[in-house]
């Protein structure tokens, strides 16, 4: 990515999902060892996709950093307001900005794609106003394109899934606990364990909104004594299954 040529050094916000591979594969070749990755663990991050951005990192052959943010402790995101990436980026753009600082780097990326200026995305705006760039966007390169760069690089996380933070599987205006994040993420961990691939388990309150593909709709109807049992022992009361399946943003459908 003939981007980073120009540029004598580079700090990605690195999640280690396919666009911010993408942009960390392309500064490495640039840069070098000018090229940091930073990764945030947080009780919004889950797990597995914490371990999964390490890995990836070693496969880019990256410098990768580790910065710990507890957005619990943000009021504002806690009550969860329709904006409440934007509040969640600031909180992470804060803690980059010192991985910048102590490297002598004063370019921050992230890896918004193209297609992601068309959704919801008030995290955008929090990015825009600290100075971070998004080259995929300012190059045009949609979601299909990326993931095609991500084949021709390589990389294992070419077909990986689009995630979001653990935050967006509870709907605006109820408040966000430790308890409800470990209790979806445990939720959709049982289901990930079935084979299940794209999947979100919204939570309502005391009841578990749980999205799939179509094509993995069978399967949870053949698991469903085992998926409710799982369900109501992480203390869901009710356990429906979404008929619509799968949607990346469900939740901002209200606002709609």
């Amino acid at each position: 990515m003939k981007w980073f040529e120009d540029k004598d050094g580079a700090v990605i916000a690195f999640s280690g999902g396919v666009d911010s591979s993408v942009v960390a594969k392309a500064a490495k070749e640039v840069l070098g060892g000018r090229a940091i990755a930073v990764t945030s663990f947080s009780p919004t991050f889950p797990k597995w996709e914490a371990e999964l951005a390490k890995k990836v990192a070693m496969e880019i052959g990256i410098r990768l950093e580790i910065v710990n943010e507890n957005e619990l402790e943000n009021p504002m995101f806690v009550r969860n307001p329709p904006n409440r990436c934007y509040y969640c980026r600031k909180g992470l753009i804060e803690e980059i900005k010192k991985v910048a600082d102590e490297n002598g780097i004063s370019l921050i990326v992230d890896g918004a794609n193209y297609d992601d200026i068309k959704e919801h995305r008030p995290g955008l705006k929090a990015m825009r106003e600290a100075g971070v760039r998004s080259p995929l966007i300012e190059l045009k390169l949609g979601k299909e394109e990326v993931r095609e760069i991500a084949r021709e690089f390589g990389l294992s996380v070419m077909d990986k899934p689009s995630m979001a933070c653990l935050a967006s599987r509870i709907p605006y205006g109820e408040s966000i606990t430790g308890f409800k994040l470990k209790r979806v993420e445990m939720a959709e961990d049982f289901l990930r364990s079935m084979g299940i691939k794209q999947l979100r388990v919204r939570s309502h309150k005391n009841t578990a909104r749980i999205e799939v593909s179509n094509g993995d709709v069978l399967r949870v109807l053949e698991n469903r004594e085992k998926i409710l049992n799982r369900l109501t022992q992480l203390g869901f009361a009710y356990v429906t299954l979404d008929l619509e399946g799968y949607r990346s943003g469900s939740m901002d459908e209200v606002l709609k």
